[in-house]
């Protein structure tokens, strides 16, 4: 083995009393390892002899002293770097080039630790945390309510209305009928059931009527017609003595002229105008 070392393994010249470099267990002269071994440094293109010390990434190299920050030069020599399309930089400024801010705190997320994505922006780990019980959210359900977010828990507790009918929480949606939240599915006609959030609908005594519910049980008979008179839309109608009639209902017995508006005389079940009454 030691008699493999007295001459260089590639220019076959004496070692004795010189330096040289060994690889693959073959011995070589300073001159001969450098020109057919030696990688090319990245920054200074120079090749990066066996007698200096040779920093590898990512398939590339570089002198001790070349191995810098490219934006402000300070050795990367045994300190944290990151690197950006092939050029390495100091922690600090790749945090001022090109790391994002905390949506929270406004700080910048340093390369290598832990950063939250919600909805467009970034935030630190720790800043990710529901604002009223302050834990972590990590990945579970949460509500955003003033660019604040809640855990669902949480959020029911402090901002969630309940459902009059049935006291759950509404999540979403809802109607709101005599100031009070309801659940769409919730909000049904008293008698039938059938949902109203999409219907007209009458109240009576704090209750909700589908139409028809309410034509059949509540609403007052017309004199003439006999239909309901429900008032939907602003609907006129005339009220005298008990009896009420539709607008177009309330006309003259004998001759059908409108009274709306008009004096009208009375006689039994019958409304005349002052024509025909006066005539009878």
């Amino acid at each position: 083995m030691a008699s493999s070392h007295t001459d260089c393994h590639f220019c076959l010249q004496s070692l004795r009393g010189r330096k040289y470099a060994l690889r693959e267990e073959n011995a070589y002269c300073v001159p001969c390892y450098d020109s057919l071994y030696a990688n090319p440094c990245q920054e200074c293109k120079q090749p990066i002899e066996c007698n200096s010390k040779d920093l590898a990434y990512k398939g590339r190299h570089w002198h001790e002293g070349c191995f810098r920050c490219a934006k402000c030069s300070r050795s990367l020599v045994e300190k944290p770097f990151a690197a950006k399309d092939e050029v390495l930089l100091c922690t600090e400024c790749y945090s001022d080039e090109y790391s994002s801010k905390c949506f929270h705190c406004q700080k910048t997320i340093m390369p290598g630790s832990r950063k939250m994505e919600f909805k467009g922006s970034s935030w630190h780990e720790s800043c990710f945390v529901c604002q009223y019980c302050q834990q972590p959210l990590g990945t579970k359900p949460l509500i955003t309510k003033d660019n604040e977010n809640y855990c669902v828990p949480c959020f029911e507790k402090q901002f969630a209305h309940h459902c009059y009918a049935c006291k759950k929480v509404i999540t979403s949606g809802g109607v709101t009928y005599h100031d009070q939240p309801w659940h769409r599915e919730c909000f049904v006609c008293a008698v039938c059931k059938t949902q109203l959030s999409r219907q007209r609908f009458v109240s009576k005594d704090e209750y909700p009527y589908c139409v028809d519910c309410f034509s059949k049980f509540h609403a007052k008979k017309c004199a003439a017609c006999k239909m309901p008179i429900t008032a939907l839309g602003g609907a006129k109608y005339i009220t005298f003595e008990e009896r009420q009639w539709h607008g177009e209902c309330f006309s003259c017995t004998k001759c059908s002229i409108s009274l709306v508006g008009q004096e009208f005389l009375t006689r039994q079940d019958d409304i005349l105008c002052h024509k025909c009454g006066s005539a009878s």
